[in-house]
């Protein structure tokens, strides 16, 4: 039987902590998840859990969201049952609710509810579909900032002709606006990040540009830049100046930085257009009756190509900087796109990242070299993408 929100799990009961949140005394893993906030309702969250639960046998779940529905679609799979905690949430966090009524009046939503999971010790990890704005103003007061993190990231892995397959990108949307101390805390976390996550000895960080050329840019991006290039040595990085759009998926830069609205834009632009090409390539195939036939002799290679530019594939951005770690799903993701986001979550809670990425992160400030550094992530298939 699922367990509703005072249920019993493998070592008794749940005991309450006093604030409406379980408390899960247990050596296994514990994913906190918001069923309510994508556009797709509560059966593709599920549907996505059903799909990788099987591959994580010491995990258990706490899933946020209005009971009943929830239970409903939960029976469809037995081999969730005695592995998901119900948590009951009567209101959602809709794409439309702004931030500032969220932080509000957020409390008693699903989303409220998955962060607090994180913050009260009960889950390693929480996972939402919603509303990117309300989730990270949702975990900036839920569960603070790290000593030393003005402004929280959204890292996101972008394709690229790189050995990985990835770039990193950041921020992808967490905040629109980001001054040239922001821009520099982001090319920290996100060099440490692919130092550890990605197994990269040094990586090589570029600022996000209109050009190349030094003199191009506004004052505040030559201002980061500088700050940038002189934090290099005591980030362990190697800054190789600003990159342009066309740099996004080359070979030529590891780590992209720059602010959130400018990262979001570019990700969407990103997105639509592999679907573009998708689109055009079916069309081709599909005009003709040779076209046909080169469609059947080419199958393999067009299933590769589908598979590498298949965005739920890579679906989950990281929220970085943050006293807890917060996976942030595409609004518009189905059941493979959830599947992947979770999929993340679980590896990122194996690993001890929030543990490893704090102690780093109080050590940088106490020494004054950067941040975000000591998480050892394991590799991982897909990467990070579609923050909304």
């Amino acid at each position: 039987m699922t367990r509703a929100s005072q249920g019993p799990d493998a070592r008794g009961t749940l005991p309450q902590n006093g604030q409406g949140s379980v408390a899960l005394v247990s050596a296994r893993i514990v994913l906190s998840i918001d069923a309510m906030g994508g556009d797709r309702g509560p059966a593709a969250v599920v549907a996505g859990l059903s799909i990788c639960a099987a591959q994580m046998p010491d995990a258990d779940f706490i899933l946020h969201g209005d009971e009943g529905e929830l239970t409903k679609l939960l029976a469809r799979d037995p081999a969730l049952q005695n592995r998901v905690t119900l948590l009951h949430a009567a209101r959602v966090v809709t794409m439309e609710d702004k931030p500032s009524q969220v932080m509000r009046h957020g409390q008693g939503t699903s989303m409220w509810g998955c962060i607090d999971s994180v913050r009260d010790g009960a889950a390693s990890v929480a996972v939402s579909c919603g509303n990117t704005g309300a989730l990270m103003a949702v975990a900036m007061i839920r569960l603070r900032r790290l000593p030393g993190v003005n402004r929280p990231a959204i890292a996101c892995l972008w394709p690229s002709r790189n050995l990985g397959g990835y770039n990193l990108m950041l921020d992808a949307g967490a905040d629109i606006k980001a001054d040239a101390e922001d821009l520099v805390q982001y090319a920290m976390m996100g060099a440490s990040y692919a130092r550890n996550g990605m197994g990269l000895a040094r990586p090589r960080v570029g600022l996000l540009n209109v050009g190349t050329e030094e003199h191009k840019g506004s004052a505040e991006l030559k201002a980061a830049s500088d700050q940038i290039a002189a934090a290099a040595l005591r980030g362990d990085y190697d800054y190789i100046g600003y990159v342009e759009g066309v740099d996004l998926p080359s070979n030529r830069v590891d780590v992209i930085v720059t602010d959130g609205f400018t990262g979001n834009v570019a990700l969407k632009t990103g997105e639509g257009t592999a679907r573009l090409i998708a689109d055009f390539l079916r069309e081709a195939f599909n005009a003709t009756f040779l076209s046909k036939f080169a469609a059947l002799l080419a199958m393999n290679a067009l299933k590769r190509l589908r598979t590498r530019m298949d965005p739920r594939r890579s679906n989950g951005g990281v929220f970085l900087g943050l006293n807890g770690i917060v996976v942030k799903s595409h609004g518009g993701a189905d059941a493979t796109g959830v599947a992947a986001a979770i999929d993340m979550a679980y590896k990122l809670a194996r690993s001890g990242f929030r543990e490893r990425l704090a102690a780093r992160v109080a050590s940088a400030v106490a020494t004054g070299q950067g941040s975000a550094e000591g998480a050892q992530l394991p590799p991982r298939d897909a990467g990070m993408g579609q923050p909304e």
